[in-house]
C-alpha cells in the first residue's frame, strides 16, 4: 500500500472524495486543450466514474485518485494504479494541473517528487499514455523523462501513445 502523503513534500496530498468532485470539475474543465484531443468534455459524472475506473485485473485497493493542494487550493489531480501492468510498474492514468499554475514548473515538481517516492519504494518503471497529436502532453511527459514504448492503441476515436520512464 502506498502512502499518498509521501507523494509530495511540498504539497498536501489527499484522496479525492465525492465531496471534492465539484472542485476537480472546476480544475479539469478549464483545460480545454486536453479535451480537444481527448473528448468528451469532462463532467462531474465522468469524474465520479474515473474515481472507480480500473484496468482489468486490478482492484480499488490498487487505485490512488488524489489531489495535490497548495493550502486549500486544489492545484493538480492524479490517478495512479499500483502494480499495473505488472507488480514493478506504477501506472499514471491521469494527471492534470490547474491552468493557473501551468508553465511554472509545478507539474514537473509534483511528478519528480512522485517518481522519487516510487523509486524509493523499488518500482522499476512508471507507465502512462498520452493522446497522439497533443503537443502539450507530449512535451510535458518528454520533459519528465517519459518516452514512447512503441505501443499504441485506439480508444474513443483517438490514438493513445504508451510511454514509460525507467526508474
Amino acid at each position: 500500500m502506498l502512502d499518498i502523503k509521501e507523494f509530495s513534500k511540498e504539497y498536501m496530498v489527499k484522496e479525492i472524495m465525492p465531496t471534492d468532485i465539484a472542485q476537480v470539475y472546476s480544475l479539469c474543465r478549464k483545460n480545454e486543450l486536453y479535451y480537444e484531443y481527448c473528448p468528451p468534455l469532462v463532467t462531474e459524472q465522468s469524474i465520479r466514474d474515473d474515481r472507480k475506473a480500473l484496468p482489468k485485473g486490478k482492484s480499488i485497493e490498487d487505485k490512488y485518485y488524489v489531489g495535490f493542494y497548495n493550502g486549500n487550493q486544489l492545484i493538480a489531480v492524479l490517478d495512479l494504479i499500483d502494480g499495473y501492468p505488472d507488480k514493478n510498474t506504477a501506472f499514471i492514468g491521469f494527471f492534470m494541473t490547474d491552468v493557473s499554475i501551468q508553465h511554472q514548473g509545478i507539474g514537473t515538481k509534483i511528478i519528480q517528487e512522485l517518481i522519487q517516492y516510487l523509486k524509493n519504494r523499488f518500482y522499476g518503471q512508471v507507465r502512462l499514455g498520452w493522446v497522439k497529436g497533443n503537443p502539450q502532453s507530449e512535451a510535458f511527459w518528454h520533459k519528465n523523462g517519459f518516452f514512447e514504448t512503441g505501443v499504441s492503441y485506439q480508444t474513443g476515436g483517438y490514438t493513445v501513445i504508451v510511454a514509460q520512464r525507467d526508474l
